[in-house]
């Protein structure tokens, strides 16, 4: 992969909300640009380009997949509609970075892996937490025997969003799992990456069929447990907590990680760790995925895809496009 100038240019493919996120975030790198906007519309790819400074629009998808000069495709479209725009880039040769939840059941996810592997072409999901400094930090409390050993995992994720007509609509795979519960699955296997060996799950579904609040357990292998909320209807505290036989660490956000919070076995503060500023905390993913391409690899180190994979094995569910 040739970069001009060392420059990742991206290609974001869908103008919605989180394609905003990302125009705002690539705007604040030297290091990556937003080259290129695709959207359904020319009107709206054009209006897209002027508000972010952006080289070319397109209103198609086609003719952004086809532009030879973006070496990155971000896919910000719902994670309905994430599979065949993404076959379509691997099948051009075309770098893909999927937004999550990578694709709406596992047989899509397992078809793209797939084929990305057979023809070579570097793919990678995009589930930002991932990719965040918090990782490490974490981590580094975690293998330095700080906490002893991890006994229980707990993640809550909950924000009041069912007004938006995308989270409880069946035919874009709504729900709270796919939008909310999946930040949960990760934050507890980022920490504790043991085979599952049990899971048990509760929702409380909406009108509309999709899951709108829910709960999962997870037993791992290695004896831990994590117990996970997420819901589409309230405000929860997003907090997730790692308990271990000595102290545990508190991460106030697990959909943004800012503070990182060790305590004892009695509750008191040992230490306060505030992650680096930010532009918005997609950086990452896009510094990431530039690394990568340079190196030469075909998937992120910081996510694998047999990772992705996994997830998405654990999330799978039934909508009506799988009828």
């Amino acid at each position: 992969m040739i970069m001009r100038n060392g420059i990742l240019r991206v290609g974001i493919v869908g103008a919605g909300r989180i394609a905003e996120v990302a125009a705002r975030t690539l705007s604040g790198l030297k290091e990556c640009e937003a080259y290129a906007i695709g959207s359904r519309t020319q009107e709206k790819a054009d209006a897209f380009a002027s508000k972010w400074n952006i080289t070319k629009a397109y209103g198609s998808y086609a003719e952004l997949i086809a532009d030879p000069d973006v070496d990155l495709l971000y896919i910000a479209t719902p994670h309905s509609h994430h599979y065949r725009v993404t076959r379509d880039a691997i099948l051009a040769g075309k770098p893909c970075l999927v937004e999550k939840s990578f694709m709406a059941n596992y047989k899509e996810a397992k078809a793209i892996v797939d084929l990305a592997r057979e023809r070579k072409v570097f793919l990678a999901e995009a589930i930002w937490t991932r990719y965040q400094p918090a990782v490490e930090i974490v981590r580094k409390l975690i293998n330095d025997g700080r906490i002893g050993g991890i006994q229980l995992i707990t993640a809550t994720l909950c924000y009041p969003i069912s007004q938006k007509p995308r989270i409880l609509n069946p035919e874009f795979c709504g729900g709270s799992l796919l939008d909310l519960g999946i930040y949960c699955l990760h934050f507890a296997r980022m920490f504790c990456p043991s085979e599952v060996v049990g899971l048990e799950g509760r929702c409380m579904k909406s009108d509309t069929g999709v899951d709108a609040t829910n709960t999962m357990t997870l037993t791992m292998k290695n004896g831990v447990v994590a117990n996970m909320q997420s819901s589409v209807m309230c405000v929860g505290n997003n907090n997730g907590v790692i308990a271990g036989t000595k102290a545990n660490i508190v991460i106030d956000d697990i959909n943004n990680p800012q503070r990182i919070i060790l305590n004892t076995r009695e509750q008191a503060l040992v230490e306060d760790i505030r992650v680096p500023q930010q532009i918005t905390g997609y950086e990452y993913e896009f510094l990431a995925c530039r690394q990568a391409l340079i190196d030469g690899l075909l998937e992120p180190r910081e996510i694998p895809l047999d990772e992705t994979l996994y997830l998405m094995q654990l999330m799978d569910v039934r909508y009506p496009m799988d009828e």
